[in-house]
């Protein structure tokens, strides 16, 4: 069975590391583990995991040390941290979220509010990884970096059923923020509004007597094609493990408990907001650039000129992650047959809908892309060898198993298959950390692959040497 992530516990104590094993194990989760600082180092220097759980007290410094090593290392902001801790003052608290930790969870913990909580940080980093990923493809391709400071003013709606519970902190968080804030219940929280009043955030205040409400509201925001980015930072007035785990897995962004001081909710605002800018910078630059330049036209997919630097893209953070990947070229059989007896409108016809076989019978992460005529280059991250060599076979007997319908052959349908060429690269067997193989080198290898799966017949998968 796959696992969902990888996750550093750094405690001194053996039985709490034998505790979250345990809970982590259940949930499908790989945990490594660290008894110091130092130790939480040497692991970080040979893996990267997922997220760091890490106790409030080790034997050479605290969270705030260990947030200190990890900027050293480059590491911050790149793999996220829960401190697990005893009783923390709300001073302590918002000294270690401005260091960047993601939450401090108190002791008792909640397993159901913990291991949603997991879910969610890793969910939202995993998610911005890959954002950052394409852009960075795309400021490989020149296209500019995108500047969030020129956005204009972020707004946030406070959602509280009964208003008078604001009055408390609304007046300080206003000066605080430097969003834009404004109330409201939860009947009006998603009133109809044109584009440039779409909220960047919503503040939550869950009370007792309003609990399905939010719930309702919630997963109103999530579904909204004008709202579903939107930053949600869940209040509670009276704390709820198991509410706050289910709002967590529905999409809230941040749970915390209500406090009359404002000095918590506006930290945790602001982070939230701040990565939105980000995010809604990447979104727009990736989608403005490879809709115009990079996309091929006749069936849709990306072209060479995008998958090439995002290949490369892919194999530098799986040197990084210790994680493998595959790269198929999968080319037509007998292509040149198919337009001479058919014409080069049948032609095209069949390319478009072997492009959007292949796109709809892969995953959302992979890259299917045009790179010549009649040939195709697929990478997946992620996949080692047995599931990469199961979905190009699942290809292969997708294109072969279904005739394909061309404009002036209503009679006939034309039958075509395709042969793949596929290389594999994991990195961890030999604990590779090197230089990462240039986007050419794999192409090529996967090429020669696909020389030989056409020698053997075609209508096959042949599969080149492994790669570390």
């Amino acid at each position: 069975m796959s696992m969902h992530g990888k996750i550093l516990v750094v405690d001194p104590i053996a039985t709490n590391r034998i505790v979250l094993r345990v809970k982590l194990a259940a949930s499908h989760y790989d945990m490594v583990q660290a008894g110091s600082i130092g130790d939480a180092m040497r692991v970080l220097g040979a893996t990267v995991p997922d997220m760091i759980l890490c106790a409030d007290t080790l034997p050479d410094g605290g969270p705030l040390r260990l947030m200190a090593r990890l900027r050293k290392a480059g590491l911050q902001g790149k793999v996220p941290v829960i401190v697990l801790g005893t009783d923390c003052d709300i001073k302590s608290r918002l000294k270690l979220l401005g260091a960047g930790i993601e939450d401090v969870l108190e002791k008792p913990i909640d397993d159901s509010f913990l291991l949603a909580r997991v879910r969610s940080v890793i969910r939202a980093f995993a998610s911005a990884t890959e954002w950052k990923l394409r852009d960075g493809t795309s400021r490989a391709l020149g296209f500019a970096e995108p500047n969030a400071q020129f956005a204009g003013a972020q707004t946030v709606r406070i959602v509280a059923q009964d208003q008078a519970c604001l009055d408390s902190w609304h007046p300080t968080l206003a000066e605080t923020v430097r969003a834009s804030l404004s109330r409201c219940t939860p009947a009006a929280a998603v009133e109809r509004h044109d584009d440039a009043n779409v909220p960047d955030g919503f503040i939550l205040l869950v009370e007792p007597e309003a609990r399905g409400d939010m719930l309702g509201l919630l997963a109103t925001i999530r579904s909204n094609a004008d709202t579903r980015h939107s930053a949600i930072l869940v209040v509670q007035v009276e704390p709820d493990c198991k509410l706050g785990a289910q709002m967590l897995d529905m999409g809230a962004n941040d749970v915390m408990a209500f406090h009359r001081d404002s000095s918590e909710v506006a930290l945790r605002l602001e982070t939230l907001l701040a990565r939105k800018r980000v995010s809604d910078a990447l979104r727009d630059t990736v989608r403005t650039g490879i809709e115009a330049a990079l996309i091929d036209p006749l069936t849709g997919l990306h072209n060479r000129r995008y998958a090439m630097p995002h290949l490369a893209r892919i194999a530098e953070r799986a040197v990084r992650s210790g994680k493998p990947f595959a790269v198929m070229v999968a080319d037509m059989d007998h292509f040149k047959r198919i337009n001479d007896t058919f014409g080069h409108a049948a032609g095209d016809a069949v390319l478009v809908e072997t492009a959007q076989r292949l796109r709809e019978n892969m995953r959302a992460v992979d890259m299917v892309a045009r790179i010549g005529g009649e040939e195709f280059l697929i990478v997946m991250p992620g996949a080692g060898l047995a599931d990469a060599k199961n979905a190009a076979q699942r290809l292969c007997r997708i294109v072969r198993d279904t005739p394909f319908d061309v404009p002036g052959q209503a009679a006939t349908a034309v039958n075509a298959t395709i042969s793949i060429g596929m290389t594999v690269c994991d990195p961890a067997p030999t604990g590779a950390k090197g230089v990462p193989s240039p986007p050419e080198t794999l192409l090529d290898r996967a090429d020669k692959a696909l020389y030989a799966a056409k020698a053997d017949g075609r209508n096959r998968v042949t599969l080149s040497r492994p790669a570390a």
